[in-house]
């Protein structure tokens, strides 16, 4: 038995600029960091008198072959491997899928990273990271960047530098305790009760931004161009441990992500913002994620408990978080001694 923890993730900067419709013509650059809720991905080989594979998510299924299993994700991960031994697999994770925190991206590098160990063929983080990309963008061609692929990988605070041939340049961002406690004390994040898929929102804004002939093409890049450079921006804010800077161009970021697409903004959560702002000193926000629903994160330099009473009593309950400085890895392995067991019987 196989067991890995993968962290899930909230971009800091540059959200959106690592998909290949933008960073294929204007380079990509995101900063992003990994926080303290998980995947938890569980390998465990069957003895072969079973004769079926045992796929658990949010639905069960029971199969006789890697070809019928319908988990997209896992199907094509057992694929690129040759997995093709009788295997229960399931996942549990800390937080609900579609909310915006890279779910899908750490599913698959902690399933990669479960699959390498059950093989005993471990790879570095990058690889694992372009494993998953290869397998998102290439074979499923999901409308999906590189980010949450790299920091599920990675873990930590880390700039991605993307090329545009896609190679990735992982940068470490140094930080210590002081800043990573402050940090988690004044971005909040809240829970808005929507879960959706990213898939709709990053589609049209893959289109958008991959075809000239769209009125709203030029809009789409001249905005992931804003984007791009205020995650450069927020990166430098870090460097110089300024993180009210950082709170401000939360702000800029959110006007600027707006633009995208109607589907990343709601007006129930866009007042609350406005309010929030009015009353409690906010400084900045963002959606996390694409947009449309899921977490968003506040950030509020002195009111915070004030903050987190008003958004409950709005039916959004905070949900705290501190930084993760670790990526994907195994927290059990129980093979050898099963195999050690086998043998005594």
């Amino acid at each position: 038995m196989i067991i890995t923890q993968t962290p899930f993730r909230i971009t800091l900067g540059g959200g959106g600029t690592d998909l290949p419709s933008f960073y294929r013509e204007h380079g990509g650059f995101v900063f992003t960091m990994a926080i303290d809720k998980f995947m938890y991905i569980v390998l465990h080989r069957l003895p072969v008198t079973e004769r079926k594979t045992i796929i658990r998510y949010s639905q069960v299924e029971v199969v006789s072959s890697v070809d019928e299993i319908r988990h997209p994700l896992a199907r094509e991960a057992l694929r690129l491997h040759n997995v093709d031994d009788f295997i229960e697999l399931a996942s549990l994770a800390d937080l609900p899928a579609r909310t915006g925190l890279g779910s899908s991206g750490a599913y698959l590098v902690g399933l990669l990273t479960a699959i390498r160990a059950y093989r005993r063929n471990p790879a570095p983080p990058a690889e694992i990271a372009e494993e998953a990309c290869r397998i998102e963008m290439e074979i499923l061609r999901e409308p999906v960047g590189k980010q949450d692929q790299y920091i599920a990988a990675f873990g930590g605070f880390r700039t991605l530098e993307i090329a545009s041939d896609g190679r990735v340049q992982v940068g470490a961002v140094p930080v210590d305790s002081t800043l990573v406690l402050e940090l988690a004390h004044k971005a909040r994040m809240y829970y808005t009760g929507i879960q959706r898929s990213a898939t709709g929102v990053l589609q049209n804004q893959d289109e958008a931004a991959r075809r000239p002939d769209r009125p709203d093409h030029a809009r789409v890049v001249d905005t992931l161009l804003n984007i791009r450079d205020i995650g450069r921006r927020i990166h430098r804010a870090f460097l110089d441990r300024d993180l009210d800077r950082f709170g401000r161009l939360m702000h800029e970021h959110w006007l600027c992500k707006q633009r995208l697409s109607p589907a990343v903004s709601l007006t129930a959560v866009d007042a609350l913002y406005e309010e929030s702002r009015r009353r409690f000193g906010v400084l900045g926000g963002k959606i996390v994620g694409a947009g449309g629903g899921g977490f968003v994160l506040l950030y509020c330099p002195d009111r915070g408990r004030e903050l987190d009473a008003f958004m409950a009593s709005q039916g959004m309950p905070r949900v705290a978080w501190v930084p993760c400085m670790h990526g994907s890895r195994v927290v059990a392995d129980m093979a050898d001694s099963d195999d050690y067991d086998a043998q005594r019987r």
